[in-house]
């Protein structure tokens, strides 16, 4: 499963993303790559929704990965210790073929 985010993941969305990748592993998809292309902003809030499915991704036999981040986004990651927990990849190609 490819979920492209666009926009922010912040305190007023971050529920929402978080509900709706909930929704696709129920629906028995436990493999999602994040495709963040095109996502701007990303907040704690956001980091916390993304660590959650992350979890239980993991917790259904599955994984998450990101792949395309923005700079600002890479660094939050970065600086956070998202991308020790969290595959990245630069391309969606790369998280296709090696995650």
């Amino acid at each position: 499963m490819i979920a492209s985010v666009h926009g922010r993941i912040d305190t007023v969305s971050s529920l929402a993303f978080q509900q709706r990748i909930e929704e696709v592993l129920n629906e028995n998809e436990t493999t999602i790559v994040l495709d963040l292309e095109n996502l701007e902003y990303l907040s704690s809030s956001g980091l916390r929704s993304v660590l959650i499915v992350a979890k239980k991704a993991g917790a259904a036999g599955g994984k998450l990965c990101c792949c395309n981040m923005q700079a600002l986004v890479k660094r939050v990651f970065d600086v956070s210790g998202f991308s020790s927990m969290i595959p990245v990849f630069d391309s969606l190609r790369d998280a296709l073929t090696r995650q």
